[in-house]
This record gives C-alpha cells, structure tokens and sequence, in this order.
C-alpha cells in the first residue's frame, strides 16, 4: 500500500506505526557502517555524514575533558543534530511538513545509534576500499529503505527529496554531485597521529583516502536507485475471465487498486467476454496472480512490466 490507497483508521495506524517502526531499524546499519568501517578507516563518505565525520577528523583531541569517549573530539552525533535542525526548516518549507516529522524522527533514530554503537579501532573489513564497497550498499539499501517509508535520515538527502519533487531527476544523481564536493574537501583534512607512523607518502594517503570516499559514494547511489526502481516497478494485468465481477472486486477490496473492466468478444467463439485490467506494483503481482487463481482457475492472464506508471496511487510528474 502507498499513501493514495485508502485505509480504515486503524489501518492507517498500523501503517503509520509500522513505517516509523521500519525508520528506526533500518538506520541501526546505516550508523553502524559510519562507526565500524568509514571512521576507523578515516574515510570521509557523502552527505551530512561525511560533514560531520570531516569535523570529527578535525577536532581530535581539541576537547578532551567535554568528549572524553571520542578522543577528544567532537562526536558525529551532536554535529548531525545541530546541522538537521537548519535543514528541517527546508525540508518544511519545500517538502511538506509531513515529510519534515518524519525527518525529525529519523534525525533522533540516526542520532540515537551514532551515540549507542561505539566507534571501532579496528575497522570492520580491514582493506579500505572494499570496506567502502561493501558498507556503501548496506548504507544505500538502508537510506532506500527510509525514503520508501516516507522518511529521511537528515542531510543532503533532503536535498535530493527537494530537487526530485521538482524535477525529475533520480535520488542518486543529486546525492552524488553533492557528495563529490563533501568528499573532494577531505584532502585538505590532517592526518591522525595514530595513523602517521604507518604512512610512507602523505600525499598517496590522501588521495587514497578520497578514492575510497568515491567508491563508497557510488557504491551507495547505485543501490539506492536499484532498490527504489526495484520496488517502484509497475506492472499491467490483462485478465479473461467469466468471473471479472468477482475478480474486479477482490482486487479493488484486498489490493486497493483501480480496476476497469472492458467489454470485449472472443473471435473464434463469438462470445462475449469481458477483460479485467489493472496496474500494481511489481510486489503486488503474485499476490494478484494467485487471487485471481483462486477465484477462477481457468482464467487467461497476462501481465507485462511497464515503465512508468503516473496517477493516483502511484508516481506523480514533476512539474519543469
């Protein structure tokens, strides 16, 4: 279901419940991908993130006796509060105040779990480009989780949802012109004490360390638009049956999707007969297959994948 269908109250409720619920949990890896391998690698990522990892990098050591648990520095955390606060405003303004709650939610959840999931010294997987590959997925697929769910973890996501409900430009497009700029800026960052004995050349390190934030940033915008497209997808019904009554209204009951019925005759027999047609989302399609199967066994079903389905219920065109 999506937010044109209709619900009951309660299950408007549930729905509700269970999107915030699924916010929450899906932010868990996204945060624990920052503290177990970008940090630990001294990898700057995209995004706000990678802003508030910049200054974490930065202020090492400045303030020892206020954030004793992070060396001294000031914690990614705090940074992503203070920064989301300022984007909220936007996010009310040119998104809707709708989006903007949820966002608040998915600012404290992201909070949350930078403060409870402590940061490694040792990093996850120890060769930093491939812990930037593999981390830079979870971080996609948790970040299209929550965009799915109406939400946002804060940031330049904030951004991409502004520039995407006003052009129709993909997530990942926009995520990555602005998390180019983020991680290009790292080179200027200075490198950690603990890290200065084991590097030969300064200038490899940095460079090194800006590939690894490339990598990791593409790597996340890819899955982001995978998954999204994915679940996205549509599909059409064309179904032949003697019992399109029935069928019509199962599908508009327990689907809650538009229905139209044509008439139509079968040639070769010269019956009438009429012909459901119906558009769902990919997820739906067994659902509807097996719905219908069981309504009328000898039914005759087609359905293809469509490439763009716009109405309610589904996708809106951005105004140029």
């Amino acid at each position: 279901m999506n937010e044109h269908d209709v619900y009951t109250p309660q299950q408007h409720a549930w729905a509700v419940v269970r999107e915030y619920a699924v916010i929450f949990i899906a932010l868990c890896p996204f945060a624990a991908m920052v503290n177990w391998i970008f940090i630990p690698h001294n990898v700057a990522g995209g995004g706000l993130t990678g802003i508030c990892s910049i200054i974490y990098y930065a202020t090492q050591g400045m303030f020892p006796t206020v954030f004793p648990a992070f060396h001294g520095a000031i914690p990614v955390w705090l940074t992503t509060l203070i920064f989301n606060t300022i984007l909220l405003v936007i996010a009310g303004v040119t998104v809707g105040w709708r989006f903007c709650i949820r966002t608040v939610w998915g600012v404290v959840c992201l909070a949350f779990w930078y403060r409870i999931i402590p940061i490694r010294d040792e990093p996850l997987v120890t060769d930093p480009l491939l812990g930037c590959i593999v981390g830079g997925v979870l971080f996609g697929f948790c970040l299209a989780i929550v965009i799915l769910n109406n939400g946002s973890s804060g940031g330049t996501d904030i951004i991409a949802m502004i520039v995407n409900s006003k052009r129709d430009v993909s997530l990942g497009k926009v995520m990555v012109i602005c998390d180019a700029i983020i991680i290009l800026s790292s080179f200027f960052l200075p490198i950690p004490e603990y890290q200065m004995a084991h590097i030969t050349n300064v200038l490899d390190f940095k460079f090194k360390r800006i590939l690894c934030g490339l990598a990791m940033t593409v790597s996340y915008s890819a899955s982001v638009d995978w998954l999204m497209n994915r679940i996205r997808q549509s599909v059409q019904f064309f179904i032949f049956s003697k019992k399109s009554a029935e069928i019509a209204t199962a599908i508009n009951q327990n689907v809650h999707r538009g229905v139209t019925v044509l008439n139509g005759m079968g040639w070769y027999s010269k019956q009438p007969m009429d012909v459901v047609t119906v558009l769902s989302r990919k997820h739906e399609a067994n659902y509807i297959l097996h719905m219908i199967i069981s309504i009328d066994p000898n039914a005759f079903i087609s359905y293809a994948n469509v490439g763009g389905v716009f109405g309610q219920g589904f996708d809106t065109i951005k105004k140029k």
